[in-house]
């Protein structure tokens, strides 16, 4: 559910932001193509991950969030971040 290469910072940048429109997404991850980022939303929200939320306006409004078994993950991801920090110490 989490392979690709993006989807792992998508998912970082909705627990610091937990409401996030598309164009925000954009500006966050700026080397991400806006193709792959739509394909790796809908693989997030096609699993169950991430909650994609239409606002019938003129232009439309899309935002994602984290849907509970999203949030569920945070732990192990801040666990992974400790992680990462202290390999970054030794080395």
């Amino acid at each position: 559910m989490l392979e690709g290469r993006w989807k792992l910072v998508i998912l970082f940048h909705l627990f610091v932001q937990p409401i996030m429109r598309f164009s925000e997404l954009e500006r966050a991850i700026p080397a991400v193509s806006q193709k792959m980022l739509i394909q790796q939303l809908r693989e997030l929200e096609k699993d169950g991950i991430v909650r994609r939320t239409v606002h019938p306006q003129v232009p439309p409004k899309v935002e994602y969030a984290l849907t509970p078994f999203g949030q569920a993950l945070c732990p192990a991801l801040d666990a992974l971040l400790k992680w990462a920090a202290l390999r970054e110490n030794a080395i």
